[in-house]
Parts: C-alpha cells; structure tokens; sequence
C-alpha cells in the first residue's frame, strides 16, 4: 500500500467508517464542440474520466457511482470495459441535466441507506473532467475530513485569475460560509481568489437531507451542489477545507484548449516516471509517450518520437529521431529512425528506416536491416 494510503489508514477508528465516492459524467459539454461524450476525450491515449477513476483506485474506495447522461451508453460501455479491475463501478443516468446537485441527489439512490445499513460513512464527490488530480490530494482530503469529523470537506485553490469559478466565502471568524458562484457574483465576491474546485468529501448521513433544501433559484435555474456548504454551515455542522498545493491538479477540461494543456501536463509526469526508470530522452519536450506504453531500461528515445496504443520498446533500443510507432514492438538494441508503423513487430538488433513505413502485421526479422524508403508488409 502506497504511503498515502498508509496515511490515510493511521486515522484509525474513523478509517472503519465506509468510503464511497460518486464521479459526475453527465454533462454535455457543449464547448468541446464534439460528439464524443466529454469524459470521453483522450489524453495521453486513455478517456479522461479514466484518470479520474485511477485516482480513487488508490483508496480504500467501497464502490463508485458515475452519474452518466450524455451519451450515457458510449461512457458506461468505455468505463466498464476499462476502469481498474479491483473497482466496483455502478451507473445512474440523470436524463435532465438539472445541475451538479440534483445529479449528486441521482447518484445517492445507488448508495445504501447510510440509517439502514449500518455505520455512517463518506462520499467523495468529484466531476469526471479532473484527470490531472493525484491520488495522495485526495487521500489527504479525506483524511482531513475524518481528523476533524467534519460534514464536508471541501479542496480549494487560490488562483490569480478566479474567473469562472465559485467563491469560498468565509465569515469573520474565518470559517467557510457558502459558495458563491462566479455568474452570481456581486462586485466583493468577484475579487475573492479562493475558489472551490468542486472536489468535496461529505459525511453520507447529512448530504442527502441537505440537498433536499436545496433550490434553483440562481442564475442558470439549476440546483447547485455548491448550496449544500451554506445549508450545512447555517444548521451549524462543521465544514472544513484543505487548499491544494498545485491548483493544476484540480483543473477542469471544458474546451479543447484546456485538453491541451492537460494532455502536456499528463505527457511531462509520464516522461519523467520513464525517465526515472531509466530511459534517456534527449528532448522531453519533443517525445510523447502514452500512458499504455511500456518501456525497458536504457531505451533512448530521440526527438520527435511518438509512441502510441500498446507499444512495447526493450531494453537498450533506440527510437526516432521523427518515429511514429502505434502498437508495435521493438526487440533489444534496435535502432528505429525516421518511421512509421502500426500493429507491426521488430526483431531484436535490427535497423529500420530511414524513411521506413511498416503496415500492420509486418515483421522485421532479428539483425535484419532496411534501407531508405523501406517498406514492409504482413510477408516481410
């Protein structure tokens, strides 16, 4: 087990409480401009609600609900087929998109009867467009929440712009009142730099009565799930927060511009875990490795290589410079330049390219080497 979840562990009696965690995935996302489902979008080669996913898969996680609307088939048949093994991941649709609180209210109908069913437990409560968040954030979220037995825990972030974000507004006392989102705004609120990331933990016993006071009477007529922080302070529960390090880490992706920007922060922690099991990039910046993609010690890979799907690179192979491999192999000590190849397989101690195209299913046999304009089919 992983040293925060050793962390969150040494909380003790608390930690007995059941964790339950509901991942919302029903919006439309309407600036990504796409018929693909947002949680859907790649990133480093995987759907981005996968990341999401991977994240809780490092807690003592009892079960997940994904809230699904649009496209609601597409993502539960992709997140089935593809999230952790070990994770027990159910679905409910929310066919109106009525706001992230009416989709939370969706998702408790999946979750047993915290009265009935025994000890109380928590929910973690994330949107499924957050794939750069790290698995110890939220281990210390919830391991704040249980050390202060609070209603809700809240991560936050302070940020230079705060635009477009909800507001953490605190009272006097310095205690977190309400939330206050960025269209309902007045001109004080506007300029505050704490924003809520909308990455919550609530203790399962008072978040559903909560949300059952809740009202659309906002600017876009939803019910928030952000309300719920001004409904448990004013009955007078304890609502905590944590600030996160990196506000990064809890950014959303609602356009393709923001995809970019996760897909480069994604591709530079692949690289550098590579790089630190051994493998030479000569420009970091210029190699871009997909999540699926495995690597052996000694592997040196030049500028403008991309490795895709399922490639697999031994020890001591050279790839690039300007190499495009999608599901191919490459045996030890191989030297790959200037090429591109799907679904093919290279020998060890070969040399392909330059300027080589393999076809899927060619073969590159061991020590077999290749001249310029090289190009091999399912017979070589």
């Amino acid at each position: 087990m992983s040293n925060y979840v050793d962390r969150l562990a040494s909380v003790g009696p608390l930690n007995r409480r059941p964790l339950t965690a509901v991942v919302l995935a029903a919006g439309e996302g309407t600036r990504m401009h796409s018929q693909l489902p947002k949680p859907l979008h790649q990133l480093c080669g995987r759907p981005m609600i996968l990341y999401v996913l991977d994240a809780l898969a490092e807690l003592p996680i009892d079960r997940v609900v994904v809230v699904v609307g649009h496209g609601a088939e597409q993502v539960t048949k992709i997140v089935h087929s593809l999230a952790p093994s070990h994770l027990i991941v159910e679905f409910v649709e929310q066919p109106t998109q009525r706001g992230t609180g009416d989709a939370v209210a969706v998702a408790l109908t999946a979750l047993p009867d915290p009265i009935e069913s025994g000890p109380d437990g928590d929910v973690v409560v994330l949107p499924g467009d957050t794939p750069l968040l790290r698995p110890q954030t939220l281990a210390s979220l919830v391991r704040l929440h249980r050390e202060s037995d609070s209603a809700a825990t809240l991560l936050t972030a302070q940020v230079y712009d705060p635009s477009g974000y909800g507001r953490i507004v605190r009272d006097k006392h310095g205690e977190i009142s309400r939330i206050v989102e960025d269209a309902d705004c007045d001109y004080e609120e506007a300029a505050i730099d704490e924003i809520c990331t909308s990455i919550y933990v609530f203790r399962h016993s008072v978040i559903g009565p909560a949300l059952r006071r809740l009202l659309p009477t906002n600017a876009q007529g939803e019910y928030y799930l952000t309300d719920t922080v001004q409904v448990l302070a004013g009955a007078g529960y304890s609502v905590t927060s944590q600030i996160v390090e990196d506000a990064m880490e809890a950014a959303g992706v609602n356009d393709r511009s923001q995809l970019a920007i996760a897909e480069a922060e994604l591709r530079d922690r692949t690289n550098a875990r590579w790089m630190m099991k051994g493998v030479t990039m000569l420009d970091p910046e210029r190699c871009y490795v997909d999540a699926s993609v495995e690597l052996e010690p000694d592997v040196l890979l030049l500028p403008g290589t991309i490795l895709q799907g399922f490639t697999r690179v031994a020890k001591g192979a050279e790839i690039g410079p300007d190499t495009r491999l999608v599901d191919c192999t490459v045996g030890e000590r191989s030297v790959v330049a200037d090429t591109v190849g799907f679904s093919a397989e290279i020998g060890n101690d070969a040399k392909v390219g330059p300027f080589a195209l393999l076809n899927p299913g060619s073969r590159v046999a061991d020590g077999e080497i290749t001249g310029p304009f090289f190009q091999a089919s399912e017979e070589s």
